[in-house]
């Protein structure tokens, strides 16, 4: 019998007195028996939970949590066993390297390479791809403040985490100051902001879920989400583009490798030049708009972007209330979730009222395409749009989340809307009544309370009166994709 079977056959109970006696001289004797039994003990413990209706709380990775022997004899063993395993593991865990550094991108701590023992971790910025001892992809994005505790659990007291953990890293669980994940097998991810509740994420497979202080355990499977509050919990709407996952990383570091977040400054710095510039929001100001949101890493190392992410998240702006607009350009990078409501407002003049003909509103629809709306506009006869409205063609948002760039003109003299995804023109609308854009007081994020809210991250937002063209908006695109 294997060394897993045999660990395997004692915990389910089956182990004779010689048994387990022989698997107690093989703990004393053999560094690595000791590391699988225990990892073997903390996944038994969690599936035994679950198939039982989480009836009886177990903390994970205790010797407790072990199955008892069916003899005398054998209980005196498990107990010699639960010392054993109590006794040496904080030396063994303390020396073991537990992850390896695969890549870190804007980490000034991390390096390709570098071996992790347990040790407490803080990231500024950056983030950073990890391996985990039994091939668990583990991706940490700053700001962060961490420890693996052994190569099976990670204990996460800010920061965000995308795991994908293949079957022999199969209870891998992060820890939170609200609760613990366990995986069964999956993709997911773990939110642990500055304030507030930790949250669980299941992009594929299966999750068990608890928050502490004896709150119920939760199985969460793909699509679902889980807020870990004390003593309690509640499902939420899943946020995939919170995450940057694994598969994301390699793409993330080759252009910031080959100098794109330069070339993006530079962009940045050409358009504050622009004399039709009315606004450009790059969030880097200390002094940022008022609202509800938070700050979070934007698409570079060090760099910042607001988050919004309940319903009623905003930041409110005020800007070209001094006259109208015949020719506009909106354009930003966005990470968003796909979500069933309605509409995701990315700028809204505040109000929608018939005597301000003109004002704008800048939104994603359920079917995840844009539309631009100015009050009183109307469509040119026998165009395709089936709501009023003019809309894009394509869908913006991709089922995974990744940074995207929208853009759209408007230029009233031309009635000719034209809407971009990623630097590439995607439709052309026209109007058959186009008024000049009214700006003034607006918000991005949330315009009301019922359904207009928006999930996820806005970078770099521009607001330029005039129309741009075909080839600036491709440069603008190319500059800053954070991409390659």
């Amino acid at each position: 019998m294997k060394l897993d079977e045999q660990i395997q056959h004692y915990l389910d109970g089956l182990a004779t007195a010689e048994e387990v006696q022989q698997l107690q001289n093989i703990l004393l004797t053999q560094p690595d028996s000791r590391r699988l039994f225990a990892d073997l003990a903390n996944l038994d413990a969690a599936l035994a939970e679950q198939a039982a209706g989480w009836e009886s709380p177990v903390p994970a990775n205790s010797a407790k949590s072990l199955r008892t022997p069916i003899s005398h004899l054998g209980l005196a063993a498990a107990a010699a066993l639960a010392l054993i395993i109590t006794g040496t593991w904080w030396l063994h865990s303390s020396r073991a390297v537990h992850a390896t550094v695969a890549r870190g991108i804007g980490s000034r701590v991390f390096s390709e390479g570098m071996q992790i023992q347990s040790a407490d971790y803080k990231m500024q910025a950056g983030t950073v791809e990890f391996i985990t001892a039994r091939g668990a992809k583990v991706v940490i994005e700053a700001p962060a403040s961490f420890r693996f505790e052994n190569d099976q659990r990670l204990r996460l007291e800010r920061g965000r985490v995308a795991a994908d953990v293949p079957p022999s890293a199969k209870g891998f669980t992060v820890v939170t100051p609200t609760g613990q994940a366990v995986d069964l097998g999956t993709q997911f991810g773990v939110d642990v902001p500055q304030h507030g509740q930790a949250e669980i994420h299941v992009f594929k497979g299966e999750v068990i879920a608890q928050s502490t202080k004896g709150g119920k355990r939760q199985s969460l499977k793909d699509g679902q989400a889980y807020s870990l509050e004390s003593g309690a919990g509640a499902a939420r709407e899943i946020r995939s583009a919170a995450f940057i996952q694994p598969d994301e990383m390699p793409a993330l570091q080759a252009a910031l490798t080959s100098g794109q977040r330069a070339r993006s400054d530079a962009a940045m710095a050409a358009l504050r030049r622009d004399p039709a510039l009315i606004t450009l929001l790059d969030f880097e100001n200390s002094k940022l708009p008022p609202g509800t949101f938070r700050m979070t890493q934007g698409r570079w190392p060090g760099s910042h972007a607001p988050e919004f992410v309940n319903v009623g998240d905003h930041m409110k702006l005020n800007a070209g209330a001094d006259r109208s607009w015949p020719r506009l350009t909106l354009a930003a990078w966005v990470r968003l979730d796909r979500l069933e409501a309605l509409y995701q407002s990315l700028y809204h003049t505040d109000g929608w009222d018939d005597d301000k003909r003109g004002q704008v509103h800048w939104i994603i629809k359920k079917d995840a395409t844009m539309r631009l709306a100015l009050k009183r506009n109307t469509l040119l006869p026998g165009s395709s749009e089936k709501e009023g409205f003019p809309d894009s063609a394509t869908p913006v948002l991709p089922e995974k989340g990744r940074w995207v760039h929208l853009a759209v003109t408007y230029d009233a003299d031309a009635k000719r809307i034209r809407f971009y995804l990623n630097g590439q023109l995607d439709k052309e609308c026209l109007q058959a009544t186009a008024h000049p854009a009214l700006l003034g007081p607006a918000q991005i994020g949330n315009w009301n309370s019922q359904d207009r809210k928006l999930s996820g991250r806005v970078d770099e937002l521009i607001l330029l009166g005039r129309t741009m063209t075909d080839d600036e908006i491709r440069a603008l695109f190319d500059a800053g994709n954070p991409y390659r």
